[in-house]
């Protein structure tokens, strides 16, 4: 079997018209992909107004925008005919599935039903999200469903070995393998790091800033970062909050955290001079499978501070490229950040860790692991028969 050979039909809920880390990751599989000679097609819902120009040929899945106040997104009922006859005509010999909602389901029963390989790969701790809208309960319950969803595949591709693990621990029993992340190295690094733009928002050149970057949404620990906030603030820690983002709960966020700086959404090259711009990283969030903006940080030459949480456990060295905190412990992380923050020293000697710890993360071998996860299922079936 050969890259050439492959047909892959890719399924995700959102493919390029809210821009996310994880369809970020998939839009540079699929260029990977193809310049490998492999043939994808995406099936996803669309926009008229995409974030951005989709990689590949991508086919609309029907779709309804989801309710709750987040009707940014939209959820695909299923395989509607339109899409089963498109998916008939392509052929693929392998699925790749890249979240469990309808359309993934619908997915992975029309691979199991006509006999095609099939893959998923993990990209967000969902079973997380209901702790932060007052449904905690509801935790155990998404577990249990989403390890009879993972166990339905021939293989799953996580992100990091935590992510592995944690699937284990649910009881998940198919062949796991890891798709790492890379970072672009000539747009974050040390070199973005610009005050002329940090004095443009008003921070003073010895300002110490504490950056946040990501959706603003209360998934990604926005309550913690605000309650983190507020204690620096109470014991005299100085620094200047830079949020680097957009998102539902901005508003929220803005009145949680008077004092901050938003800088709204960001992207290219002004994405990187901002993140280089910040003193301190701050990650609370525990829904991240791996953390591309923590890469990004760390690229960039800035010290992390995270949650002691999968992803974060398999970047930040303890110490040496930051710090990890138990997800909820507000004085704890207000502890390491205020250590940053009083030695300018350490910041550096960190800074200087993570960039040099980030250079590992490449695209092209964490892509190529994909393949070769393909390539090698490939090959197990053609053997059993």
């Amino acid at each position: 079997m050969r890259p050439q050979d492959l047909r892959v039909a890719l399924f995700s809920g959102n493919y390029n018209y809210v821009r996310d880390g994880a369809n970020q990751a998939l839009n540079l599989l699929v260029g990977y992909l193809l310049e490998q000679g492999v043939k994808v097609r995406v099936y996803s819902p669309t926009s008229q107004r995409p974030a951005f120009e989709p990689v590949g040929d991508l086919v609309k899945v029907r779709a309804m925008r989801l309710p709750g106040g987040r009707g940014e997104y939209k959820l695909a009922w299923g395989l509607p005919p339109e899409s089963r006859r498109d998916l008939a005509a392509f052929a693929p010999n392998l699925v790749h599935v890249s979240a469990p909602e309808l359309l993934g389901h619908a997915a992975v029963a029309w691979a199991r039903r006509n006999d095609v390989a099939s893959v998923a790969s993990l990209h967000t701790r969902f079973e997380t999200y209901p702790r932060y809208y007052g449904m905690a309960f509801l935790e155990p319950v998404l577990e249990h469903l989403l390890t009879r969803f993972y166990n339905r595949f021939d293989r799953v591709v996580v992100p990091s070995p935590s992510m592995g693990a944690l699937l284990r621990e649910w009881g998940v029993t198919t062949p796991i393998g890891i798709w790492s992340r890379g970072i672009d190295h000539a747009r974050f690094n040390p070199g973005r790091r610009d005050l002329a733009w940090r004095r443009s928002l008003g921070i003073a050149d010895d300002a110490t800033v504490v950056g946040f970057l990501g959706r603003l949404v209360k998934e990604k620990g926005l309550g913690v970062f605000a309650r983190v906030a507020t204690e620096l603030r109470r014991r005299g820690v100085p620094h200047t909050v830079l949020v680097v983002g957009e998102g539902p709960a901005r508003d929220w966020f803005a009145q949680a955290v008077p004092e901050a700086v938003f800088a709204g959404f960001l992207s290219g090259d002004a994405l990187a001079c901002a993140v280089a711009s910040m003193d301190v990283f701050f990650n609370p969030s525990v829904t991240e499978t791996f953390g591309n903006v923590t890469t990004e940080a760390m690229a960039a030459g800035v010290p992390v501070v995270a949650a002691r949480a999968t992803g974060a456990v398999d970047l930040v060295v303890e110490g040496e490229t930051g710090f990890l905190v138990p997800p909820r412990d507000i004085a704890a992380y207000a502890d390491v950040i205020a250590r940053i923050v009083a030695d300018p020293a350490l910041r550096r000697s960190m800074g200087e860790a993570a960039h040099a710890r980030a250079a590992e993360y490449r695209w092209d071998s964490a892509n190529r692991a994909v393949l070769d996860t393909y390539l090698a299922l490939m090959r197990s079936r053609a053997s059993r028969t």
